[in-house]
């Protein structure tokens, strides 16, 4: 395997012998000094401090080298697939197409700064001190699956396809200009600007495409197109490839015997099974009894009612089933009803803030979620990333720089959300809340509350779970007691999204997770020039000029401290603007398995990284079969 020898580059030595003395000795002069000047190449690089990882390392720490390969893992996915093109924004694209696709560079999963990026495609990467560009060296080894090999062409071609064709990522990777050839194995992207020390971590993410295969013919002589949806299982680079399918019924990976990295050090130990399959299932309901028929092998459980009740059966008592909760330190999460701020009935803070007086979380955790979660009071909640009390030190000077931009409460008042619990706590919020949406221009009438034209507060609250009455409907009866009706929608996946898409709704549940090195996708998430793209995840429609100044401070932050400080002023901006109305969240992960699987002992602390670093243990699978 080639190693990450540090670049060197040789002088032009044919010039000493037609050029004059004098000149020479200007010209070597500039050379040295613009050598000197040049970035190193490195093995890796980190977005904050150094790689944990040296550049001669042989396998990640956490990872069982001498894992068996074999055996077969299934899952499962709701709601089917019509793709295997993985970059278009309309369709449903197979999951687990990841499986077939290497990237320029991989993280570790043992790591704070999950920024933390090793080559793969690239065996080499290097970026100036302001960060305005980076350069990555092609590994020569890469291959497609059919041996042709992964070029600098591929990756520039990947680059102009994908912000193409997918509006989502054009806004993604909108701060990188271009990418043009530097080298025979040599590509560099160049940024709008300095500073941003995200970008050539973002970059390196880049999912690369085998240009020839979408450029040329099926088997049936017809033109390939990227801009189409299509089922022909794709040319990969990654570890699987596609070996069976029926449309929204199940596809079916298969690992590549002559796989260009399978020795290579960020994949050593990973990827240990024959076979992974994905079966569809109509909705979550479904997908449970079939996870107690045995149906696939490995579901996360993100309901408390069926982690309470739902695993009463003999295959978990006789231990066939094991279930485990794993410790859940590397992320964050919001998780929330989203009101869409482009309907004029949620404009008013004051709206917004009486949506949230009026949803009991304690009430619900208690009854409905069997006391199991905790109640998000953070967009960074259960990390070091959220804020409390008050601002002081650098938190508060990040924020001073702003304070014409931001609401003055930030200063004085810690963000708290409403608590209810009991019946006289909510009348009292519920009291709270019907003045706030007084002030804010309506009124009561009779039971129902209408604005100025008589016309009635009405929600409709979009779906695409039928399950979702259980957290609905009692919060819609709480609002019916402040004249405000709330009507579910329940409608199929597909429809769902597109709604989504066209920022067709009213109100919807949905989730932002967070690392613990948030960045450009901030922008994403809030930023005001994503509420006006259809592919963004800023469904909420959040336009604030205070909290676009606070986002580029955490992108352009210069080290650890500056980051954690300015993600926390962002945190605490977006609290006080009340722009949701937060639910809950768990810092574990609650797991069931049946019990054919082997994992490294030391598991890394930020995830069970199931199914990547476990594999297919014979004796435990026939103990399994024994026993039925």
């Amino acid at each position: 395997m080639p190693s990450f020898a540090r670049f060197r580059r040789n002088a032009a030595t044919t010039l000493a012998c037609v050029l004059p003395a004098l000149f020479l000795i200007g010209a070597s002069s500039t050379l040295h000094e613009a050598r000197a000047a040049e970035p190193e190449w490195k093995h890796a690089s980190a977005l904050t401090g150094d790689p944990k990882y040296p550049p001669e390392f042989e396998h990640f720490g956490y990872v069982n080298p001498d894992a068996p390969k074999g055996g077969i893992v299934r899952l499962s996915d709701v709601g089917g697939f019509d793709s295997f093109n993985p970059v278009l924004p309309r369709g449903n694209p197979a999951i687990g197409l990841g499986l077939i696709y290497d990237s320029l560079t991989e993280s570790a999963l043992d790591e704070l700064d999950i920024s933390a990026a090793y080559g793969l495609i690239a065996e080499a990467v290097r970026y100036p001190e302001d960060f305005s560009w980076v350069e990555y060296r092609l590994n020569p080894d890469a291959r497609w699956h059919d041996g042709e090999p992964i070029t600098v062409d591929d990756v520039i071609w990947s680059f102009e396809k994908i912000t193409e064709v997918n509006p989502s990522q054009k806004f993604y990777y909108r701060h990188v200009t271009g990418a043009q050839k530097v080298g025979d194995r040599t590509v560099r992207f160049t940024f709008d600007g300095p500073g941003n020390r995200e970008l050539p971590h973002i970059v390196g993410q880049l999912l690369v495409l085998p240009k020839h295969w979408w450029e040329g013919t099926d088997k049936n002589g017809n033109q390939r197109s990227i801009e189409s949806g299509t089922l022909e299982p794709p040319l990969g680079s990654g570890p699987y490839r596609i070996r069976n399918f029926e449309p929204n019924r199940f596809v079916e990976y298969e690992r590549v015997p002559d796989y260009w990295a399978a020795n290579h050090p960020v994949r050593v130990g990973t990827y240990n099974f024959d076979r992974i399959r994905y079966d569809t299932f109509r909705d979550s309901t479904v997908l449970l009894e079939a996870f107690k028929g045995d149906q696939y092998d490995f579901r996360a459980e993100n309901s408390a009612k069926n982690w309470a009740t739902g695993y009463d059966f003999p295959a978990v008592k006789d231990g066939r089933v094991i279930l485990e909760k794993f410790p859940d330190k590397a992320s964050g999460v919001m998780q929330a009803f989203v009101p869409n701020l482009r309907r004029e009935k949620f404009s008013d803070e004051r709206v917004r803030r009486a949506l949230n007086l009026a949803y009991d979380f304690e009430s619900a955790n208690k009854t409905t979620f069997f006391g199991q979660y905790k109640r998000v009071g953070s967009y960074f909640a259960g990390t070091e990333l959220a804020s409390s009390g008050l601002p002081e030190g650098k938190e508060l000077e990040i924020l001073e720089s702003v304070r014409d931009k931001i609401p003055p409460e930030v200063f004085t008042e810690p963000y708290e959300n409403p608590v209810n619990g009991d019946p006289q706590k909510l009348r009292e919020n519920l009291r709270m809340a019907l003045e706030l949406l007084q002030e804010a221009g309506w009124k009561l009438d009779g039971r129902r509350l209408v604005n100025a034209a008589g016309e009635q507060f009405e929600i409709e609250f979009l779906s695409n779970d039928p399950n979702s009455e259980r957290l609905v409907l009692p919060y819609a009866r709480n609002l019916q007691r402040l004249g405000i009706k709330l009507n579910l929608r329940v409608i199929d996946t597909p429809q769902y999204i597109n709604r989504i898409r066209d920022r067709d709704f009213d109100m919807i549940t949905s989730l932002w997770p967070q690392s613990l090195s948030p960045g450009n996708e901030q922008l994403d998430f809030w930023g005001s020039e994503a509420a006006d793209q259809a592919q963004s995840r800023n469904y909420a429609g959040i336009k604030d000029e205070g909290v676009d100044a606070l986002i580029r401070k955490v992108i352009f932050a210069s080290d650890r401290d500056e980051l954690v400080a300015a993600t926390r002023a962002l945190d605490r901006v977006l609290l006080h603007h009340n722009f949701v109305v937060p639910q809950f969240y768990l810092d574990v992960d609650r797991t069931a398995r049946w019990d054919r699987f082997g994992h490294p002992d030391n598991i890394p602390e930020f995830t069970h990284g199931f199914p990547t670093i476990w594999w297919w243990d014979e004796e435990k699978a026939a103990r399994v079969e024994q026993k039925k």
